[in-house]
């Protein structure tokens, strides 16, 4: 061995994101309003749009101050008011204005839709018991086609990314939304990360085709215990 070999140390190091690598901060809405069977939610594009539960307008303003402090180069949201209605009180802390990414709405539930979602899987009823056991949406009438639907979220995160080379975004999106992200950066079953909790922040760092995850289901916000800060 030559001697100068002897005198190099090679230590581990804290994680640190590739150069050009964009991370997304993957905020759930907030709880939104309780269904009730006599009253569907009103339709966007064919897709329920309930406005926030008081307890998610609660937990809008925790998430807002979260991440005030975090470098964010914009703020994303989805045609769906729950994530603007989320994301307003960051935007407001932060003077910036909130941009619509339409392809990361949330999954498109088909007969289902409307919030008879919730009372089908609440009643346990067979056509839920098989989308959980063949992790497939589709098999709800109507529903929106699972390859689909992970086809547009993936071209929708790369499109994000690309816009913010080396940067940090805050995205207010859906739980299956991002299930479908962390799901597919993972190689993992297509609802291993499902039903993270409402306002709740995951990380995803992206370059070009690969991704990676820095954190999933994050609540420290919600709990009442002194959060880390996410830098």
């Amino acid at each position: 061995m030559d001697e100068r070999d002897e005198l190099i140390e090679y230590r581990q190091k804290p994680y640190e994101a590739p150069a050009g690598a964009t991370e997304l901060l993957l905020v759930r809405h907030g709880a939104s309003a309780v269904f009730r069977p006599d009253t569907r939610f009103p339709l966007v594009a064919g897709q329920g749009d309930p406005e926030l539960a008081p307890e998610g307008r609660e937990q809008a303003e925790q998430v807002g101050e979260r991440l005030a402090a975090e470098r964010l180069d914009a703020i994303y949201v989805t045609t769906l008011r729950r994530t603007v209605q989320t994301a307003e009180p960051l935007a407001r802390r932060l003077e910036l204005e909130p941009r619509i990414e339409a392809d990361l709405r949330e999954v498109y539930l088909g007969d289902w839709e409307g919030g008879l979602f919730r009372k089908m899987v609440a009643e346990n009823d067979p056509v839920a018991q098989r989308m959980f056991a063949e992790e497939r949406w589709d098999v709800i009438p109507g529903a929106e086609r699972s390859e689909a639907f992970a086809e547009r979220i993936e071209e929708s995160l790369e499109r994000l990314a690309a816009a913010h080379p080396g940067g940090r975004v805050a995205v207010f999106t859906h739980g299956g939304v991002i299930a479908q992200a962390l799901a597919s950066a993972t190689g993992a079953r297509p609802f291993a990360f499902l039903a993270p909790d409402n306002a709740s922040i995951s990380r995803l760092v992206r370059i070009g085709g690969l991704s990676a995850i820095r954190g999933f289901n994050d609540v420290a916000h919600l709990t009442g215990s002194t959060p880390t800060p996410l830098s």
